[in-house]
């Protein structure tokens, strides 16, 4: 009884003491700033200790549009223990990752990088320096890069006759597909063919959806506004039970990568390839490198956790909103088709060189990105140095969010913002517009020196992919439904919360669908 006591006085005591601490801590950095007489960002006062944090919601970045409508393109939140600040419009979006994109060149510690990227090891969470620009520099010049890419356009030829053989199969038995597995399919075969010279995946079924499911739930949660991230003293509970899902989830992909690479070096014994693939170049990175700079088995498994997800996430989830946008707006549909039948015709298959004659299947695509980017948030950044934006202070290790999503919708920036029309990237200054990262406009892969690597190949397999899927079938929804579901579901990547599931028939000439 006295134990008892003595524990629940002693749990008291410390939750207490907690207290005060957090308090004291936070008055007094808010305190400092004050007597400097340094003038922060506009924002919302959130709550003691936690901050903005419940104010967060399921849908963070529609409710940073909101709160940007009330306080500005540049906005300042407590976020717990740590300064967080929003940009929401394209200038202000080209202050942070074109004016003083070196000083917002660093990701800031979250448990995703700690436990989902093996402690930062890979390409995306990597510090800003000499291993992050070894792993940039391979990627670029063996698979991501303008020449690289060149290079393994038959292979991503020979997996889209696959895939709509297999989309013609199923027309023939009238059954409806279901798009984000079907592209994850198709994705999954075409990177591991460039990485490991085979398909992941020799048919589509329950190994391909399990990965699909696992590469979903990574860029869910790994989006997710956990707790411990911005109150570090609180991350041992994992109150939301966020970190503990990810663990379970890294020792699947760690297990699937470990196989893989096993593999590959014991086929690699067996027979000398003619061509060494990624994988080769990466493993012979490992044992040398005349910069000094040399790879683990820690970092070849992250760089690959990478490419396998991000490649096949982010630009599935662009098409399949590309899809779904065109079947609510059938004379879209109709009008790619007689730009296609114009300019291919009904004889052959879709080829990649065939899209720089059919600018309104670009201008879908440019659409897509306003109204749907693939990360509606931009992956966090953290600032080394104090600095100014704006005329608002900005402290050291404020983590910077730009919010794609709201660019999109900016009325100031586009007109009548949420219409799905592509028609606004034909004419005029928009016309000009590119996805690249140069126009801040349209950001979808975000800006500055930690664009997203895989700029070039995705831009290449959504054009291609959606040209060719569009171009191979007619389309419509399954018998009995009536309203698509455009309901999103947040993530890194921004998924539809309904999977688009869709009925096809045939276009083209039959000999068109033979492999």
């Amino acid at each position: 009884m006295v134990i008892t006591l003595y524990q629940t006085f002693l749990y008291k005591e410390l939750s207490i003491s907690l207290f005060i601490f957090l308090i004291t801590h936070l008055f007094f950095r808010t305190f400092l700033l004050k007597i400097n007489h340094k003038k922060l960002p506009p924002g919302p006062k959130g709550y003691p200790i936690v901050g903005a944090l419940p104010l967060m919601g399921t849908m963070p970045h529609l409710t940073l549009f909101k709160m940007s409508q009330k306080y500005g393109p540049v906005m300042y939140l407590k976020m717990g223990s740590h300064n967080m600040v929003v940009a929401s419009t394209p200038s202000s979006a080209k202050a942070f990752l074109k004016t003083l994109d070196l000083n917002f060149s660093n990701r800031p510690p979250n448990a995703g990088a700690t436990h989902l990227a093996y402690d930062s090891q890979d390409m995306v969470f990597a510090d800003y320096g000499s291993r992050w620009k070894l792993l940039r520099k391979l990627s670029n010049l063996h698979m991501l890069g303008g020449k690289a890419l060149e290079d393994w356009s038959k292979i991503r030829g020979d997996e889209m006759g696959h895939m709509i053989r297999t989309m013609y199969d199923c027309s023939k038995k009238d059954e409806s597909i279901v798009v984000s597995e079907m592209l994850t399919y198709a994705m999954a075969n075409m990177i591991g063919q460039v990485i490991l010279s085979r398909r992941v995946f020799e048919t589509k079924g329950y190994e391909s959806n399990e990965f699909k499911d696992m590469v979903v739930e990574l860029m869910t949660t790994a989006g997710y506004f956990n707790i411990g991230d911005f109150i570090p003293i609180l991350a041992w509970l994992d109150l939301q039970g966020i970190e503990r899902g990810m663990k379970s989830l890294h020792k699947k992909f760690d297990a699937l990568l470990t196989k893989m690479i096993e593999e590959h070096v014991a086929s690699s014994l067996k027979s000398h390839r003619v061509k060494p693939d990624f994988l080769d170049r990466l493993i012979a990175q490992s044992k040398e490198d005349s910069d000094g700079e040399k790879l683990s088995l820690t970092n070849i498994k992250a760089l690959l956790l990478n490419l396998f997800t991000a490649g096949t996430d982010t630009s599935s989830s662009i098409i399949e909103w590309a899809l779904a946008e065109m079947l609510k707006n059938p004379k879209i549909m109709k009008k790619v088709h007689e730009e296609m039948d114009q300019v291919i015709g009904k004889q052959r298959r879709f080829q990649e060189a065939d899209i720089q004659k059919l600018p309104y299947l670009q201008a879908i695509c440019k659409e897509t990105y306003r109204k749907h980017p693939s990360t509606p948030l931009n992956l966090p950044r953290v600032s080394l140095e104090p600095c100014q934006v704006n005329g608002y202070y900005i402290p050291k290790n404020t983590r910077l969010s730009v919010n794609i999503w709201a660019i999109g919708r900016d009325p100031n920036v586009w007109e009548n913002p949420l219409e799905f029309n592509p028609e606004r990237f034909l004419t005029g200054k928009n016309a000009k517009i590119d996805p690249r990262g140069n126009d801040f406009e349209l950001i979808p892969f975000g800006a500055g020196r930690r664009i997203c690597a895989g700029t070039r190949m995705g831009i290449v397999l959504v054009q291609y992919i959606l040209g060719t899927l569009v171009h191979s079938f007619d389309w419509k929804l399954p018998n009995g439904v009536v309203d698509l579901n455009m309901d999103e579901s947040f993530g890194l990547a921004l998924q539809k919360k309904v999977p688009l599931a869709a009925i096809v028939s045939p276009r083209l000439s039959p000999s068109a669908y033979i492999l």
